[in-house]
């Protein structure tokens, strides 16, 4: 039988529903990481240490979340002092945890670009034509997608290529090209040759998806801090009603 009546009752079942959510937001803080996470794993040469760490904090948040819900419902359901007061404890770090996260991801939003500028600039010396490597395909691979030249323009090439020739990435084929085909710093390549450099749409690209992660972290920050309100408030209630003294 029930101990909780009127409003304590009706929050007990209300934060069991909130459960239900939490297990929801565990999946969707999962599915976040690892999306994020693998977008950037295409792009780990050129991407710092920091960019990888806040999706795995997110997928390991996710984990925890969906393993205390089901503390918060039993807890609630049962009626379980010890259960509600443990998770409450547990989703007030949770949730602590996704705001670090959250605020995370928009600062590395804001030093994405810094980051990405140091990698690309450090790889163009990398960047090897005779013997394609992982960096010459990745340079290929980002000045294709996003329809640019160097890190801030063609000229970055001139470290790698001091004869003045570039990539062919660095500039458009046109369709049914037959024979050799030149990408170069002459004026017959001008028409043909990526007007900007990958530093802006790249780094925006990745800063993107750093935005995707802090507000995945915050959003649902918020939606647990009321979650620990009603899970703190059922346990007040629940240790009223059983004459419970201190915190057992």
């Amino acid at each position: 039988m029930s101990l909780l009546t009127g409003s304590a009752n009706a929050v007990k079942y209300t934060l069991f529903g909130f459960n239900l959510i939490f297990l929801i937001t565990g999946i969707i803080l999962i599915a976040v990481g690892a999306g994020v996470g693998a977008v950037y794993t295409g792009y780990k040469l050129f991407l710092a240490g920091k960019f990888f760490s806040i999706p795995t904090f997110l997928i390991v948040i996710g984990s925890f979340i969906i393993i205390i819900s089901f503390f918060g419902c039993w807890g609630a359901l049962k009626e379980n002092y010890c259960l509600v007061l443990s998770f409450s404890v547990m989703l007030a770090i949770i949730f602590i945890l996704e705001l670090a996260a959250g605020i995370s991801g928009y600062v590395l939003r804001n030093d994405a670009s810094d980051l990405i500028k140091t990698s690309l600039t450090y790889s163009l010396n990398e960047y090897n034509s005779i013997n394609p490597n992982a960096t010459t395909k990745l340079w290929d691979d980002i000045q294709d997608e996003f329809e640019c030249c160097g890190v801030t323009s063609y000229n970055d090439w001139i470290t790698a290529f001091p004869n003045g020739d570039l990539p062919i990435s660095c500039c458009n084929v046109h369709v049914g090209a037959v024979g050799t085909f030149t990408c170069n710093n002459a004026q017959s390549s001008v028409a043909d040759r990526h007007k900007v450099g990958c530093l802006d749409g790249f780094s925006g690209y990745i800063s993107a998806h750093a935005v995707s992660l802090g507000a995945a972290g915050v959003v649902i920050a918020i939606l647990q801090f009321f979650g620990v309100i009603f899970a703190c408030y059922i346990a007040r209630e629940i240790k009223i009603r059983n004459g419970i003294t201190g915190f057992m």
